[in-house]
Parts: structure tokens; C-alpha cells; sequence
């Protein structure tokens, strides 16, 4: 079974709504901050999925992102595709050279946003990858969210957004390959919804965008209309068409106004890293860097190699701990002074030696300024160099918020803001117990105090029995029948 990761983000957002009245086209323009992330795994389905490459991941080539939006996954303006249908398909191609094939998909991401919700939004999910396009390549690769192995995506209420970041564990033999087959030196990921919180009824209304999260496209307009794709539903009021389309075909009055906010990387198998110089202390090995850097050594520039190059006779710049500050020096007078070399190559000029920042820790808060490794040590997000907690915007946990008919996993602020009760940080709503109320007056625990529990009291007078003694104080006695009393009626 592959591993999968899938990160889910929260954003805050600001929103100026666009609707095309009589299309399906409904874009609302939304502002986020910096989004989170979520993980998952895939189930290749190609008949070729057992290639392996001969690279070991040390010496394994570069990843390669590739993607058609302007959208840089952060901070910025998106725009929220609320015409977008319960079964329908987003995707996006992307060239490949021939020369790379065949190829090692490693992630794939997308955005996805909610407008104004009223509550909680659930969507259940899909990814697909394609060798070639999708109208007429090859699925190479579809898994679907169940909660189980990969969750749904879950949104809290008002105007947020989430990352789907799916990745394949580089250490699980199974990976997602392709090969080429159709000739088109492409491949495509797509993401679908296979289930709306809310469909409402396609075609004649838009999907509510109170209740249901949407795909997003960028606000750059659209640059690439041969390579976003959709899969439009069917339906007897449904003016745009069916199947695939591309943004090119697709009819005008339908067709979003920017790129799909979507993007994915790939690695080449067959590509060939070349040795070089590594330096490790003042000794010198021809290693790949890969090799390299997992023997904690330097690499050299490409075309370098041991034969050629002295380690040790190159100045780089030489942070020393005692004082704070950097000198550039070879490695061996480094050494001599008790400095940390930074390798060879390196410049004070670009190098911070101690940097000290902000710290976000689990629970919300912050500290600083401390260094990354102190920051570390204390299960902390080290926020960057210069840094401060005024600044650094500390996600806050998320926990279980009880309320009136209602249980939603979300920040404290945010629970106050609905007037529930938050229960603590990492708290589930999947624990059925989490928002049981506390009635201890309800000694037989039939959901009311009544005369059965007064009988119940009497019956123990005297006693020391725990399940009677309500106050606690040792005793069955007249505290514990006033409690009852004063608790009369159904358990709230």
C-alpha cells in the first residue's frame, strides 16, 4: 500500500463575489493568507507499476515542478469556482521533454476554498493522474478519499481555504510511473469531487457556496487554455456541454477567467548524476551530492573531482561560535580557531551563522527570540532568521467545539465566536463522548433527575457509596438530596 500525505491549510480570506447570472460560471474573488497543507497515498493502477529505478535516492536525480497557474500557494488573491459541480473534474496537462521519460510522479496539489459557509463542509475527493491527456491518454493512477485511508476534506465555517498536497513516500516501492505510451511527451493530474456537502441541483442552481468548498483558479488570467481541463456533467439543463473540454473549447460563457490554482512535480528515472569532489573535513572523495550531503561532506561544483582538487585550500565562510561572528577562511584555519565551516564557496556576505527567530509551538503560543535548534528541542516551528512572535502569526491548535446541536473541530477563538465550548487542543468530534454532558445527579443515568434518583439517595442514607455521594464529601446525606433537588428535570 502506498503512503500518502495530504495537508489541509486554513486561510483567512476577504471576498469580492463575480457571478455570471444565467451560466453555470459563478467566481467569487478571494484574498488568503499563507495556506496549511494535508496528506494522502495513491493506488497506481498501471500495468507497468512494478519499473523500478537502478538510482538510489541518494544519488537520485532532482524533482521537477511543474504548473500552469501564477499562483504561488501562498498569500494572494484567488478566484473560488462556485459553478463547480458534484462528479465534475479539474485538471491541468503538463509538457515533458521526451528525453526524461519515463518519469516518477512525485506530488500533486490543488487549492480548494470555501465562501461565507454557514457550516461545516465535508467533500469527498478524488485524484487522478493520466499518461497524455485526458480525453485520449491512459489512467495511470485514481484513488479516492474514504475517511479511512485518505480523509475527506473537512472545512470549518466562513471564508477559508485548504491545500490537497497528495505525495507518494519516496521509500514505498510502490510508485506512480509514466511512461509515455500515448506518444504526447505529456502527463495530466486532475482532482474531482465525488461528493458535495451540499450538491444542490446541477445545471439549473449553482452548488450553494453556504455550504460546499470549491476549486479555485488564479486572478493572472488565463495563459494556458489548451492545458486546463475540465470534466462537465450531463443533464438536460446543462448549456455547457458534457465529457472533457478544454478551457479552449469549452464554450465561452462558461469557462473560468484564470488557470486552475494546481501543481504537481515529477522526477526523470533514467537521468545520470555525475560525480564530484566531495569534500568532508580536508578529505576528498568523487561523489555524487546526494552521496555527498548523506556523509555530511561538501559537494564541489559539477566537473570536479579529487584528482584536481585539494579540500581544505578554498576559503568559505567560517561562523565562529565564541564571538558571533563570520570570517572567511579555509576549512583548516577554521578549524584551528574553533569555527563551523559553512563549506567551501560560501560568503559571509550571504550566510546568517546563528540566526535567532520566533519560535511556534504546538499549543498556539510563541517564544523567541531562540535559535532553530532550540527551537526544535521544544517541538517548536522555527519562524526564520530576525523573526518576532508580534509578527509571526502562530497557527492556533485545533480542537473539538461543542455546542448547541452541534460539534466542529476547530480554534478556540473560533469556538468563542460561535458560542461553544472549546474541550482542548487535539480533542476529535469523532470521539463520541466529547460532547456528553456531565450530570452527576442522574444516578441511574436515564438522562433525567427524577424521583427514581431521590429513591436511589434514600435508599443509601448513610452509606459512603460513590455512585450516591454527589458532593463528594464521604457521606450519603441531606447535601446530596438537595443536589438532587436543586437539579431537578432533564440533564442539560
Amino acid at each position: 500500500m502506498m503512503k500518502f500525505v495530504v495537508l489541509a491549510t486554513p486561510l483567512l480570506a476577504t471576498l469580492s463575489v463575480m457571478a455570471d447570472n444565467g451560466t453555470r460560471l459563478h467566481q467569487i474573488f478571494t484574498d488568503i493568507d499563507t495556506p496549511t497543507t494535508l496528506q494522502a497515498t495513491f493506488k497506481t493502477i498501471s500495468t507497468n507499476a512494478t519499473y523500478r529505478s537502478n538510482e538510489t535516492d541518494r544519488g537520485a536525480c532532482e524533482s521537477t515542478p511543474v504548473t500552469l497557474t501564477g499562483h504561488d500557494f501562498g498569500t494572494g488573491q484567488i478566484i473560488v469556482q462556485a459553478g463547480f459541480a458534484q462528479g465534475e473534474i479539474l485538471a491541468a496537462s503538463y509538457d515533458v521533454p521526451a528525453g526524461d521519460f519515463p518519469i516518477k510522479v512525485d506530488i500533486a496539489e490543488v487549492i480548494f476554498a470555501t465562501s461565507n459557509t454557514n457550516v461545516q463542509t465535508t467533500t469527498h475527493w478524488s485524484v487522478y493522474v493520466w499518461d497524455g491527456t485526458p480525453d485520449n491518454g491512459t489512467l495511470v493512477a485514481h484513488y479516492s478519499s474514504d475517511n479511512i485511508i485518505l480523509p475527506h476534506l473537512v472545512m470549518p465555517p466562513g471564508t477559508s481555504g485548504t491545500i490537497i498536497s497528495v505525495s507518494v513516500d519516496p521509500d514505498d516501492p510502490e510508485q506512480i510511473y509514466i511512461y509515455n505510451n500515448t506518444g504526447q511527451n505529456k502527463y495530466t493530474v486532475g482532482f474531482g469531487i465525488d461528493q458535495h456537502n451540499n450538491p444542490g441541483s446541477p445545471c439549473t442552481s449553482a452548488p450553494p457556496t453556504n455550504s460546499n468548498a470549491f476549486p479555485t483558479t488564479d486572478i493572472d488570467g488565463l495563459q494556458f487554455p489548451q492545458d486546463n481541463w475540465i470534466d462537465a456533467i450531463s443533464g438536460a439543463w446543462c448549456v455547457c456541454g458534457e465529457g472533457w473540454f478544454t478551457f479552449q473549447n469549452f464554450p465561452s460563457i462558461c469557462t473560468p477567467s484564470g488557470d486552475w490554482v494546481l501543481r504537481s512535480a515529477y522526477t526523470p528515472v533514467n537521468c545520470t548524476i555525475e560525480p564530484a569532489a566531495c569534500c568532508i573535513q580536508t578529505e576528498c572523495y568523487d561523489l555524487t551530492p546526494g552521496d555527498c550531503a548523506a556523509m555530511n561532506g561538501v559537494s564541489q561544483n559539477p566537473g570536479t573531482a579529487c584528482a584536481n582538487y585539494v579540500c581544505g585550500q578554498g576559503d568559505g565562510a567560517c561562523c565562529i561560535e565564541v564571538t558571533g561572528e563570520c570570517v572567511d577562511f579555509d576549512v583548516n584555519t577554521c578549524f584551528i580557531v574553533g569555527g563551523i565551516h559553512m563549506g567551501e564557496g560560501t560568503m559571509c556576505a550571504s550566510i546568517t551563522c546563528f540566526p535567532e527567530g520566533a519560535c511556534c509551538l504546538t499549543n498556539g503560543n510563541c517564544i523567541g527570540p531562540i535559535s532553530p535548534s532550540d527551537c526544535g528541542a521544544v517541538g517548536g516551528s522555527f519562524q526564520g532568521n530576525a523573526t518576532t512572535c508580534s509578527s509571526a502569526n502562530c497557527p492556533q491548535p485545533i480542537g473539538a467545539c461543542c455546542g448547541n446541536g452541534f460539534c466542529l473541530n476547530i480554534t478556540e477563538d473560533e469556538c468563542v465566536a460561535v458560542a461553544g465550548v472549546w474541550s482542548g487542543m487535539n480533542t476529535d468530534c469523532d470521539d463520541p463522548s466529547i460532547c456528553s454532558v456531565s450530570c452527576p445527579e442522574d444516578i441511574n443515568g436515564d438522562g433525567e433527575v427524577n424521583v427514581d434518583d431521590l429513591l436511589l439517595i434514600v435508599g443509601g442514607w448513610g452509606s459512603n457509596d460513590p455512585d450516591l455521594d454527589v458532593d463528594g464529601n464521604g457521606i450519603v446525606n441531606t447535601d446530596d438530596l438537595l443536589a438532587i433537588i436543586a437539579a431537578w428535570g432533564p440533564c442539560e
